[in-house]
């Protein structure tokens, strides 16, 4: 194989392949490789891109200069999927013709692998592009030009792949075409840069010298089939008895804190919550960097902060939003994650004035979810920590390899004389000696809360929760996992739970589902 400095590089020593798998970007397939040697200290991540010489080379070289003389691309325009597909569709048209034209005796398959590696480096990241493609990764960093770029491996950690950059103003340039796709810049009196992707992965890089290797990309991915419920419930991250409480709280408009390190699943389990909102709820969403996905039928205003301009003018902060979202009627808010005190401020303004508020916080334990509110830098009194009825902390363990429901936790409001504090109550944890969430202890708060929310007894909400488990169960038997079919059966349940509960108790598929419209609604007879 005829390679240029910056392509991928073999490996040449005696190593075993461990696993194999396909991975499929535009038109192009690359066999993976995950490969332990026993003489380096960690496994690499081999691509096995398609051999070819100078003379191919230079014809992509050729094709990629005719194109863009012919087909103008707009940067700010790259972060809209439709524009996207679009130019891509042009490109890939006036390739086909060039290639034709040029190299007529080209099989179909080379060609298309062609014009799949000529699409990825004129309108992506090169070949960059084909690990975003690859769903068993999580994270893709570039430290410098001198070391390969690693990926982390949701099955094998953290792994050197073969592919090379081939200096540091490549990697200057692909962080430049990230910011400028959505607006920004990095240079060296800006040199940190906090963006996304079109595909909403979060991508972060930093300029030499402030990172003094060399500049640095950092993505981290996305699944693009977000995780649901079913999903949770399949491979234990959460047990159907936290779930169905949880979405009894969230029916009743409770207050939620989704706590946990970095990693650990925070935003992940928020998204699989978002569709046990009602349809007829007017839900906003805040957020750094649009995470999460809900189903389309919902009454949904996502917002998004914006950094300043160089000129340090047309920033927009998260409280900025959340001050905003206030006079928007909202019935839900969701805030992407709490970081400074005023914004916690108004969050828990926004919470004691009846608004329904979920947000997520860096902290390990409830314990520390509480102390970290009440302490600098965040420091909110302790009475606006009343607001909050539930805390659900996740966890990651390396180990294992697995994200846990590390406890459920309600918060208890205390007086001793003038002094007011928050306790905890640990209603469920997780087991680490059998890998099992158990119930810990009895709720204090919690469902006297939900009494009061709903003029329901104790045991008709008791009833109510074991009605939700078993829908919970359903789903999983019949593989209703996508978010749209899991938002299709919440808007049932909303909309006549009887019926829906019929179906469950017979253990049988429900047709309506699959006769309802993206909007949640029935689709009108063609005959009607």
């Amino acid at each position: 194989m005829a390679e240029n400095s910056s392509g991928p590089r073999k490996i040449v020593t005696r190593a075993k392949v461990i696993e194999s798998y396909p991975v499929k970007t535009d038109e192009v397939t690359i066999e993976v490789n995950i490969i332990d040697d026993e003489k380096a200290f960690v496994r690499s991540y081999y691509l096995n891109f398609p051999e070819y010489g100078a003379g191919t080379v230079a014809l992509l070289t050729n094709l990629k200069t005719s194109i863009l003389s012919e087909i103008s691309l707009r940067a700010e325009r790259m972060m809209e999927s439709k524009f996207v597909e679009r130019t891509k569709d042009k490109f890939k048209l006036r390739a086909e013709q060039l290639l034709e034209r040029n190299v007529p005796e080209m099989p179909d398959e080379t060609k298309n692998l062609l014009i799949g590696i000529l699409l990825n480096e004129m309108l992506g990241l090169g070949k960059i592009e084909i690990l975003l493609s690859d769903p068993n990764l999580e994270e893709i960093v570039v430290n410098y030009s001198k070391e390969p770029v690693w990926v982390y491996h949701k099955k094998y950690g953290w792994l050197k792949t073969n592919i090379f950059l081939e200096s540091e103003g490549e990697i200057e340039n692909y962080a430049s075409i990230i910011a400028r796709r959505i607006g920004k810049q990095i240079t060296i009196l800006n040199p940190l840069l906090d963006a996304h992707l079109i595909t909403g992965d979060r991508a972060n890089a930093t300029l030499f010298p402030i990172s003094s290797r060399g500049n640095t990309i950092t993505i981290r991915r996305f699944r693009r089939d977000p995780w649901t419920v079913t999903d949770f419930l399949e491979n234990k991250t959460v047990s159907k008895e936290i779930m169905a409480l949880i979405w009894i709280c969230m029916e009743y408009e409770l207050n939620i804190i989704v706590s946990g390190g970095t990693a650990s699943g925070k935003t992940s389990f928020m998204n699989i919550c978002m569709p046990f909102f009602q349809p007829n709820h007017r839900i906003l969403s805040i957020e750094d960097t649009r995470e999460l996905m809900l189903p389309k039928f919902l009454h949904w205003v996502p917002l998004t902060t914006r950094e300043p301009n160089p000129e340090g003018k047309g920033g927009v902060s998260m409280l900025d939003l959340l001050v905003n979202s206030l006079r928007m009627r909202p019935d839900r808010i969701i805030v992407g994650e709490i970081r400074r005190q005023r914004e916690a401020e108004v969050m828990f303004e926004a919470m004691h004035t009846g608004h329904s508020v979920y947000t997520t916080f860096h902290a390990n334990t409830a314990d520390e979810t509480v102390r970290r509110f009440i302490n600098p830098p965040v420091n909110v009194p302790a009475t606006m920590m009343e607001a909050v009825h539930l805390n659900v902390v996740m966890f990651r363990n390396r180990r294992l390899g697995v994200r846990r429901i590390l406890q459920v936790a309600e918060l208890i409001p205390e007086r001793r004389g003038k002094e007011e504090s928050i306790k905890t109550n640990i209603l469920y944890r997780w087991r680490g000696s059998d890998d099992k969430i158990v119930q810990h202890s009895d709720s204090i708060r919690l469902i006297d809360e939900l009494s009061l929310h709903t003029g329901l007894s104790r045991s008709e909400i008791m009833g109510d929760i074991r009605q939700k488990e078993s829908i919970l169960e359903w789903m999983g038997k019949f593989n209703i996992r996508s978010v749209t079919d899991v938002g299709k059966v919440m808007a049932q349940y909303y909309r006549d739970s009887e019926e829906l509960l019929k179906h469950v108790k017979k253990n049988e598929k429900m047709e309506e589902l699959k006769a309802m419209g993206e909007d949640g609604k029935p689709k009108e007879a063609e005959n009607a």
